[in-house]
């Protein structure tokens, strides 16, 4: 059982409850969490994150709407469905040169906000519509 912890970035401008979608969305494109895993409860999220637990619930639902998670009345809420792609190798080539980019980005003053703020740009550039 994989247990997800949330980072919650106030000066985002990303409504909060959007933040926790996204990062379960991450983690089940990444394999973190996989199918039947539970995530943590609102009260375990609002003792870490100091997150209204209505939030959290808020975000479950939003998983919930978009399939990816199903509540168990007394059990929690469960991953339903991945979004990891199976592995191959051409992955583990494009995340080595991705970690490389980043490293000659910190050689060069990028801190992680700053490299995280070009690579949002570029995908935006690359993908409009979404």
């Amino acid at each position: 059982m994989s247990i997800v912890e949330f980072r919650i970035d106030r000066r985002s401008g990303v409504a909060t409850y959007l933040q926790i979608v996204q990062q379960v969305q991450q983690a089940l494109r990444l394999g973190i969490l996989m199918e039947g895993d539970r995530l943590p409860t609102a009260a375990q999220v609002a003792a870490t994150t100091k997150v209204n637990p209505n939030t959290t619930l808020k975000a479950y639902r939003e998983l919930e709407r978009e399939g990816l998670v199903e509540p168990r009345p007394g059990l929690g809420t469960f991953v339903s469905r991945t979004l990891a792609r199976p592995k191959s190798a051409a992955d583990a080539l494009l995340r080595a040169e991705l970690c490389s980019w980043m490293e000659r980005a910190q050689a060069q003053g990028l801190d992680r906000e700053d490299i995280q703020a070009l690579a949002n740009s570029a995908l935006q550039e690359r993908y409009p519509e979404e």
